[in-house]
This record gives C-alpha cells, sequence and structure tokens, in this order.
C-alpha cells in the first residue's frame, strides 16, 4: 500500500534534483527545467496531502484545484520564460548564465 510518505519522499527528492540543477547548471534552459522540476514536486506534494486528507469519507479535492490554477500559470509562464531566453539567445548567441550576466554588449 502506498502512503502518503511514499510521495513525499518522492516529492522530496524531485525537488532536491531540481534545486541540485539549479545550483550546480551554467545553461539557462537546465535551470529553467530544473525550476519547473521543484514547481512539479510542489504540485505532487499538494495532491498528495489533498489526497490523504479524508472528510466525511471522502478525499478533499480543494487542493487539487489549486494545482489545477498554479498548472495553469506554470503554462503561460514556460510561455513567457522561452520566449525571454530565445531573446537573450539572439542577442548574445548563448543560453550559458556568464554570458547574460554581463552587461556589456
Amino acid at each position: 500500500m502506498i502512503t502518503l510518505s511514499h510521495y513525499l519522499i518522492v516529492s522530496g527528492i524531485l525537488f532536491a534534483l531540481g534545486l541540485a540543477g539549479v545550483v550546480a547548471r551554467r545553461n539557462i534552459i537546465i535551470i529553467y527545467m530544473c525550476l519547473e522540476m521543484m514547481l512539479s514536486a510542489a504540485n505532487l506534494t499538494l495532491v498528495a496531502f489533498s489526497r490523504f486528507h479524508v472528510l466525511a469519507g471522502l478525499p478533499d479535492y480543494s487542493a487539487q484545484a489549486l494545482v489545477f490554477f498554479t498548472i495553469t500559470v506554470a503554462a503561460a509562464e514556460v510561455a513567457v520564460g522561452l520566449a525571454i531566453i530565445v531573446a537573450l539567445y539572439r542577442s548574445k548567441q548563448s543560453v550559458e548564465v556568464e554570458s547574460v550576466t554581463k552587461l556589456q554588449g
């Protein structure tokens, strides 16, 4: 039987991998994907707590509604973030963090 702790362990591992990717990598696209992984780990935690919180014999789905809205906002964020990354690539011809942090042309 899968318990709440199993979901939380998987979510913690996903979040830790995302955090390690953000800290260790220098490619903006990889950093962006790791940030999305961290967001997915938080959503998994919300769904797990929602599933195991029982009211009157039925699961409480209010947190799952919140996850639906966060996924919607994340989709919009992906569109804007990728547009910014493409614009940075067109101006700097690189997606490395060091090339973007320099303010010289």
